[in-house]
């Protein structure tokens, strides 16, 4: 059955757009050619974009991120064959819309994304996965996951820490989050870890206070060493059994596969290995995620917008098969 261009699953789900019925290039561009919220009474996980990159410290331009990954994502499908799973049948999946957050003031910025983030938790049950926008806005959603949930583990995917204090002594930039998440009581003590971490830093102090904050790191350089069932290993030992939040700097894929990002850096996981690592954690149980750091400007043929939306794919089919 159909209910407008939408198919209606056996499970009952209003599910995506039929590719077979409406050509992927056409119609409203929601994450997976999926339903809007008001369109259905209930849902299960809620697709919402965060435009807001007023956080950056060096290349801008993620604002656009959550357009370019709902573009890039009306190539999914709606059944995965390395997890034999259909998510869109398993749970309701909603595109939500965006979360409009103020450019000019990060903390009213902040205080918005929490509350509609929030918004979209109103029932027992309901996950969210964001489409960023900059990571300061894993910051608010952890706030909102906290005040249901209490205090999470983090899987937290990306080239750089983002445990520093301050930028020009602003507080809460795409490098400030999980320091004021740690500082905030929203993360289980010593439950969280950080995973394709490389490149530069200021001071061999910061791997210091990073591990004083709580955090356990597994660099790149490691990961060429115990490969992606090590790493999967190390994840897994770290977080426990404790409701767990994933955010992914689409910056831990190599320039070579995610080259629309603000930051850089070489030496990076391949999209094979983080897909790898991401289906490993199908029976933990992910309340919340977000997938960070497009900058569509710097992307060509779309490689890092349908890296994002393939990741994001990823992060709901493990969050439908609980």
């Amino acid at each position: 059955m159909q209910q407008g261009s939408h198919v209606r699953t056996a499970s009952g789900t209003l599910g995506q757009v039929d590719a077979q019925q409406v050509p992927r290039y056409a119609g409203l561009g929601t994450f997976a050619r999926l339903p809007q919220r008001h369109e259905v009474e209930r849902y299960d996980i809620a697709v919402v974009g965060v435009p807001f990159d007023s956080g950056v410290t060096y290349r801008p331009g993620a604002r656009f991120g959550p357009a370019a990954i709902r573009q890039a994502s009306r190539l999914l499908k709606p059944y995965h064959p390395a997890l034999d799973a259909t998510p869109f049948t398993a749970a309701q999946v909603v595109d939500a819309g965006d979360i409009a957050a103020n450019p000019f003031d990060i903390s009213a910025a902040v205080d918005q994304i929490r509350d509609g983030v929030a918004a979209l938790l109103t029932e027992d049950g309901h996950r969210v996965v964001l489409l960023g926008g900059d990571h300061t806005i894993a910051l608010p959603s952890l706030q909102a996951l906290h005040a249901v949930h209490g205090p999470l583990a983090l899987v937290h995917f990306d080239a750089h820490l983002d445990t520093w204090d301050t930028y020009f002594g602003a507080p809460c930039t795409h490098g400030t989050p999980f320091r004021r998440a740690a500082e905030q009581g929203l993360l289980v003590k010593d439950r969280s870890a950080h995973v394709g971490i490389r490149g530069s830093l200021y001071d061999r102090a910061d791997l210091l206070d990073d591990a004083e904050l709580g955090f356990t790191v597994v660099h790149c350089r490691d990961i060429d060493r115990i490969g992606v069932d090590g790493t999967i290993e190390r994840i897994l030992e770290r977080v426990g059994d404790h409701p767990v939040y994933v955010s992914i700097d689409i910056d831990v894929l190599d320039p070579a596969f995610a080259p629309g990002t603000g930051t850089p850096e070489i030496g990076g996981m391949t999209s094979r290995e983080l897909v790898a690592v991401l289906r490993a954690m199908r029976e933990l149980p992910i309340v919340g995620a977000d997938v960070v750091e497009v900058s569509p400007a710097y992307d060509h043929a779309e490689v890092t917008a349908v890296a994002a939306a393939n990741l994001a794919y990823e992060l709901i089919t493990l969050m439908a098969g609980r």
